[in-house]
């Protein structure tokens, strides 16, 4: 799977996001703070940066949880 743009623009994130959420519904959430984790590990902030609005667009996406 690609890596997010570096210097990604809030539309290249969204449609990332949407993209990322169809492909994987539920399991995206998991995956995208797995790669902020990974790029932060790495000392890669910008990537990081990038995985952490694309994971914060996710939980947009999905909306609230119910109980």
């Amino acid at each position: 799977m690609a890596t997010a743009k570096t210097t990604a623009q809030s539309t290249d994130i969204r449609e990332y996001a949407h993209s990322l959420y169809a492909a994987h519904g539920e399991k995206s959430l998991a995956e995208a703070a797995q790669r902020a984790r990974e790029f932060e590990k790495n000392g890669n902030q910008e990537e990081a940066r990038n995985w952490r609005r694309i994971e914060q667009t996710l939980q947009e996406i999905r909306g609230p949880r119910q109980s």
